[in-house]
Parts: structure tokens; sequence; C-alpha cells
């Protein structure tokens, strides 16, 4: 590792371009080498008095412009002339931003698994290329028996015949809701719940209806009022994890809403996308009513985000219907990253993986806990998230707007609020998007500032 440190004084314009400028001109006068190995962001940060996320965006603005690459486990370099450059491979978030980036629920890249490993091998098979053919509706017999080794790690035994493969947890929650409903039907859910499942109901033209909730989760006697008054036959809900409070049904809850759903004949979609983050919750709802519920386990949460692969477990009569919302909304399943995911899945990677960014969510969370104020967070130590309750005077959209004008971005209660009913004063703060812990401690401390001192005068005029 080289002792490069950018002389950026007399440099204008923000400090992360004023370090990409630096780096771009010692390249050129030779003081950087191809092949150079750069100081880590935390390192350059402390050298130079700056945060975390400013090195961050530097290395950023540096790697979109073709001067550096990166190497997951390595550290960055200084781009060799053999190097291809391809901007099609460009930073997903912009390096402008100067946001401390707490409001999108991430699965933690920083953690992920080694992509260019597996695509070597991949590219050594004489068979690689049936990878770009068709693959049936379900998902191919090798696929779904993979499928029945993801669900069985979340303490589910199920058959081959009972799985259907779909890209990604989002695509699964539209093809189980297409199975189940038509246009007009009342979907029941958590009062407070994940903005995907409002926006698959609005497109399938389906009215979302709040179930009251507590700490953990929906309440067994207003899921039973809702459903009479409405006559709902679905409910949607995450009993693990739940998203966006983290509550985590217990055994008991979980009987009480199973023998509900029983009395009222309602289909239920149990969404556990976080269920590997929590390995001593209570097994499954779908343990309890195998008969009446459509169970859905991702990889894009625990391995990676672009890891579009999700496995839904259903009865054996509804394996056809789901075979045909697949095909009707997507016609071929993406074998290449079916192929990823079952290498990782068989090798053992899927585990180690896992159980990195389990460690690390926990750390994450350690932190909140000593910088955020007690008696304000409701959240699980293994989360990626946490649900803060704000102070008066604070006001939900006062708060997401002061925060971001402090450079941290928070989600508003109001985008997981089912209904008409006024959202809560409360913010989820994701601890998953930034690349290390200092700049999860700057937003975070940057909040606690904010609920200490109150908002400006202005900022409370309701």
């Amino acid at each position: 590792m080289t002792m490069w440190s950018p002389d950026i004084t007399g440099r204008t314009g923000p400090r992360y371009k004023a370090i990409a400028d630096a780096l771009a001109a010692d390249i050129a006068a030779g003081r950087l080498a191809p092949g150079d190995r750069l100081p880590t962001h935390r390192d350059l940060a402390d050298r130079l008095d700056l945060t975390v996320g400013t090195v961050t965006r530097a290395y950023a603005e540096a790697e979109r412009r073709g001067l550096l690459r990166g190497e997951v486990g390595r550290g960055t370099f200084v781009r060799t002339v053999g190097d291809r450059y391809d901007p099609l491979l460009e930073p997903a978030r912009d390096p402008a931003s100067e946001l401390i980036e707490l409001g999108l629920n991430l699965p933690l890249d920083c953690e992920g698994p080694d992509l260019a490993e597996v695509l070597r091998e991949l590219g050594q098979h004489p068979d690689v290329s049936t990878l770009l053919g068709y693959q049936p509706f379900t998902g191919s017999d090798r696929y779904r028996r993979m499928g029945v080794d993801w669900i069985a790690r979340h303490g589910l035994d199920v058959d081959p015949e009972q799985v259907v493969i779909t890209a990604g947890a989002q695509h699964a929650i539209v093809v189980a809701l297409s199975a189940l409903c038509h246009a007009g039907d009342v979907v029941l859910t958590e009062a407070l719940t994940y903005p995907g499942l409002k926006t698959a109901a609005s497109l399938l033209g389906l009215e979302a209806v709040p179930v009251a909730m507590d700490d953990q989760g929906l309440l067994p006697d207003d899921l039973e009022r809702a459903a009479r008054d409405t006559g709902a036959r679905v409910l949607y809900c995450m009993p693990t994890l739940h998203n966006p409070t983290t509550a985590t049904m217990s055994v008991e809850r979980r009987r009480a809403v199973a023998d509900v759903a029983r009395r009222l004949d309602l289909q239920v979609i149990e969404d556990d996308v976080h269920g590997l983050l929590a390995p001593e919750s209570p097994a499954p709802m779908m343990a309890l009513m195998p008969e009446r519920t459509l169970y859905i386990a991702s990889t894009s949460k625990v391995l990676a985000g672009g890891l579009r692969v999700a496995f839904v477990a259903a009865p054996g009569d509804l394996v056809e219907r789901l075979a045909f919302a697949v095909a009707a909304s997507m016609w071929a399943l993406p074998a290449l990253s079916l192929e990823v995911a079952a290498r990782w899945i068989a090798d053992g990677t899927a585990a180690v993986i896992t159980d990195r960014k389990r460690e690390e969510a926990s750390a994450r969370q350690e932190l909140a806990g000593r910088i955020l104020p007690a008696g304000r967070v409701q959240t699980s130590g293994q989360s990626y998230f946490l649900w803060l309750e704000l102070t008066p005077p604070w006001r939900c959209e006062h708060f997401v707007r002061a925060a971001r004008e402090r450079g941290v971005a928070v989600a508003s209660a109001e985008a997981f609020t089912t209904g008409k009913a006024a959202p809560p004063d409360a913010v989820r703060v994701s601890l998953s998007a930034p690349t290390d812990r200092a700049e999860v401690a700057a937003g975070l401390q940057t909040l606690a500032d904010m609920l200490d001192q109150g908002p400006a005068p202005a900022s409370a005029i309701v």
C-alpha cells in the first residue's frame, strides 16, 4: 500500500472532487504508478482530517473517470494499461452525492460474495451457453431442489414440487398476489408495511387494508375484525424482522394468527426475506399452516441485491397458478443468476456470506445503541435497520427534511403507512447502505444531535 496523500490545498469545489483531481494529477505526473494500491478509505480520511464518506465518494468519482479499480477483499488500485474500463460498471450510486445514506435497506454490499470467481468458473464450463436458454416457468428441477435447500435454512421442509422460482422477492409478491387475487380485491397487511407490497397492490388494482400492530407485529383480534369487515381472503405479513419496525412474532402470536386464518379461510403470503438474519426466531408461519401459506425466501437481502432470485413454497394446488403468473410477468427466469445462486448455496459461500452480514449488522446495531437515545429505538440486534420514534416537537416529515439538509437520508414513516391513517412520528434508519461503520456513526450522530437540539423554530410550525 502506498503512503499517498493528495495535496488539495488551493483546490476549489467539493472535497471529494478535489481528491479525485489530485489523484489524476499525481497519476499523470508519475507520482502514482499503475497497479499502486491506495490507502484505505479510513486511513486517507484520518490523514486528511475528512469523513470516510468524503473519501468513499472521491474514490468512486476516480473510478468513474477510469483512474482506479476496486477488488473485493483486496483494496483499491491505480488502473494498469491492460485494465478494461467499462462505463456500464460505474458505481450505482452518484459519487457527487454528499448524503450519508441511512434510508435505503441495502444488503450490506461491503460484505458481498466474490462474483468474479464464480464467473471465471462458469466461463470454463463447456456448456455455459445453455444459461442463455429459456427456463421452465417454475424453474428447472435442479434449481427447484436448490430452492428446497435454501428454504430448509429458514426452518422449513418442503418438496421440490412445491417450489416456484421468481426474479427476487418483489417479483414473488407480484406473482403471489396475481395468483390469489382479482382486481378490486382487498389485501390485509400490517398497518406499517413494506412499501413494495403497496406498490404491487396498486399495480394489480388491489386495496391494501391495515391491521393494527403492537411490538410483536399484527394483532390477531384486529386481523379477524378487518377480515370480517372487508371480506378479504388474503393476508400479507412479515412475521420475522418486520420491515420497518423489526418486530418479530412470538410462537404464541403466530399460533393465534394461524387460528384466525384457518377459521376465516385466509390465504397467507409470508415474506421472510430477512429470516436468515435472525436464526433464533420461531419457525415460519408456513410450518403452522402449510395448506394456506405462500412462503417467500430470497437471496437478495442476505447475499447480494443484484442477485434477483427468490423461492416461493406453496400448497401444491397453487403451484400451477403461480407458474402462470411467472410466465405472464417475465416469461423466462434469469438462468445466469440462478446458476450463480446455486453454486454459492452448494459450495457454502452463501452460508459464509450470511454469517458475515449478520455479524456486521450486529456490530452496526451496537453502534446505534451507543449513539441514539435509549427508549426511542425499536430494533433487533441483527437487523439491517431500526425504527426510531421521534420526540416532540419533531414531526415525521419535518425530521426527514431537516436530516437531509444536514446530509443524512432516512425513510419516512409515511412510506410504510397503509390506508388513510396519519403516519406515526417515526423514521426507519437503515444501517446497511454505508460502506463502513465510521460513516454509519457519523450519520447516527447527526440524528442524535437533531433529537437533542430539536427543530429550528420555523420547522416546528405546523
